[in-house]
């Protein structure tokens, strides 16, 4: 690392968990977020920042006004942009080191496994359970460790489904019929515009955490929040034996 580097990561080098090792493993990561709305952009923001070094970022939407009350990488210049190249530009503007992918189509089948070869994790940070269920099974496949977030109204939630750890569930385990999942979204049922920035920094966290090899992972367990209440509550995930993605 040259002199820039160690001042500007200087805060976290100095955690003995994580040292000038752990930094170089930040540089050299390439990672999908997949969303860069209310969870992707203070997600995307803080790896960027913490030095990670390359993003894929991925979303087919365009900004509107209604997403700046909690979309933080869009300004109101960003207005009918693309969200992926709006959110590059903030990164950019942010870390000039960070290498930026832009794909402003959806992403599947073979092209999105062919992705997942490429990078160390991956990051779902988006808004609707069928690409959820799509980002899963394609991690699980490509044996890519996968940090999912969701929240909505009052609550979020966060957890690492992880491939190569035998105690980690995947997606479909959470929710293994699409109605268990109850289906919400921001447009119909509303979300305060913090919650999204909290869960959104908990995924860049445990994501830093992972490439660094910084342990324990949330992998095999769940984090809820109830911003109404600021209650917090780990749970334990255990893999369904008969989970047509991960099952035996």
């Amino acid at each position: 690392m040259n002199d820039d580097e160690l001042l500007r990561y200087n805060r976290q080098i100095m955690l003995p968990e994580l040292d000038i090792a752990g930094q170089q493993r930040l540089a050299k990561a390439r990672v999908l977020v997949v969303g860069l709305g209310g969870l992707g952009s203070p997600l995307a923001l803080y790896l960027a920042s913490s030095g990670v070094g390359e993003l894929v970022l991925v979303d087919d939407d365009h900004v509107d006004e209604s997403n700046l009350q909690r979309q933080i990488a869009h300004t109101e210049a960003s207005i009918g942009a693309n969200k992926a190249e709006s959110a590059a530009a903030r990164i950019r503007a942010l870390n000039k080191t960070t290498k930026l992918t832009c794909i402003t189509r959806r992403l599947a089948g073979a092209e999105l496994a062919a992705m997942l070869e490429t990078v160390h994790i991956a990051f779902d940070a988006t808004d609707n359970l069928a690409s959820r269920h799509l980002l899963n099974e394609a991690c699980w496949r490509q044996r890519v460790p996968l940090v999912s977030g969701a929240a909505i109204q009052w609550q979020g939630q966060v957890t690492l489904f992880d491939p190569n750890d035998t105690s980690s569930p995947c997606y479909r385990c959470l929710y293994p019929n699409d109605d268990d999942a109850m289906e919400l979204n921001c447009a119909e049922n509303g979300v305060i515009a913090p919650l999204v920035g909290i869960i959104g920094c908990c995924q860049a966290l445990e994501g830093i955490k992972y490439l660094t090899g910084v342990t324990p992972t949330l992998a095999g367990h769940i984090l809820y929040f109830d911003g109404k209440y600021m209650e917090w509550r780990k749970l334990r995930l255990s893999p369904l034996t008969a989970c047509p993605i991960c099952g035996e």
